[in-house]
């Protein structure tokens, strides 16, 4: 449940007191595997996908606040690597955001007049769905915001209308995504497929490796209808990530060597995503990323993860 902490008025139309602020810390995402059929003109040349998603830790916040009728939406940025966000010829219009804001406002038939922040961790460009995280952890603190209460169903359609990851990124967890990503099955803690997956070695402490360098999603599309699945990959883009960025390759090489459970390219890349069942094997993990320079930032992170509400109420 969301915490609640704040003053003595402004209550609401049930006798609540109102949100005056709400922030959303909302999780990365990988992908376990990643299958990738043809592509259909139907959903404007996006490829048919089968994907095992799954939440890490390593989030973003978000944090909206209501401003003065008919005062228009702001956005701020912060954190120390913004990539592609912080060039003055961003469009702040298209960010993931904005554009989860234009939504619901339409959704709920209100004026998107909000303060959107958000506080970056995730790496942009990726492979890791950070502006899919910023989209959903928007939707989410408007739900609460607005006092709109939305079920989650209502949510992730919403979420569906915006890309392919944000509809998983509204409840995180693990969840089995199909369409181009956007039909989103959830796997439930304690079902069978949640212990097969934990049994497997997917849960617990991950190692990402991060990358300065950006990778377009489009462009490894299109050297994915080139180059193909690699033979015996899980996630079908990881090839074409790779041809890309030779240094996640190596990167992968290096954790698998190291002992970690499970290594791969993350999504599109290209970032690396390196499961450590153990800190012998988180140690040298680390060390062989640190000493080769195949990564240029490792971040700790869990795994499963869900997004974390938190409201405060008006004074």
């Amino acid at each position: 449940m969301p915490s609640r902490t704040g003053g003595d008025n402004a209550y609401g139309h049930d006798g609540r007191r109102s949100p005056a602020m709400v922030s959303v810390d909302c999780p990365a995402k990988t992908n376990l595997t990643l299958e990738v059929g043809p592509s259909h003109a139907k959903w404007g040349g996006r490829h048919e996908l089968d994907t095992i998603y799954c939440a890490l830790d390593l989030t973003d916040t978000v944090t909206a606040c209501e401003k003065p009728a008919g005062s228009g939406f702001s956005l701020d940025l912060a954190g120390e690597h913004l990539g592609d966000l912080a060039s003055s010829s961003s469009d702040m219009r298209r960010n993931h955001a904005v554009l989860a804001l234009f939504a619901m406002a339409e959704e709920a038939g209100r004026e998107p007049d909000v303060a959107l922040t958000i506080d970056k961790r995730i790496p942009v460009g990726a492979g890791l769905a950070g502006g899919s995280a910023d989209a959903a952890a928007t939707i989410l603190a408007l739900n609460a915001l607005w006092e709109l209460d939305w079920p989650l169903d209502r949510l992730r359609k919403v979420a569906a209308t915006l890309g392919a990851d944000m509809p998983f990124c509204v409840a995180g967890g693990y969840a089995r995504g199909t369409g181009y990503g956007e039909v989103i099955t959830p796997i439930l803690p304690g079902s069978d497929e949640e212990r097969a997956l934990r049994d497997a070695g997917y849960a617990g402490a991950v190692l990402v490796g991060a990358y300065q360098a950006q990778l377009s999603t489009p462009e490894v599309y299109a050297a994915f209808d080139a180059v193909g699945a690699g033979e015996g990959d899980r996630n079908h883009l990881q090839q074409a990530a790779i041809s890309l960025h030779p240094r996640s390759g190596r990167a992968v090489e290096e954790a698998l060597a190291a002992g970690a459970s499970h290594a791969f390219v993350s999504g599109s890349g290209p970032s690396v995503v390196a499961f450590t069942p153990t800190p012998a094997i988180r140690h040298d993990v680390l060390a062989a990323w640190e000493r080769s320079k195949a990564v240029d930032r490792i971040i700790a992170a869990q795994a499963p993860a869900v997004p974390t509400v938190s409201v405060t109420v008006a004074r």
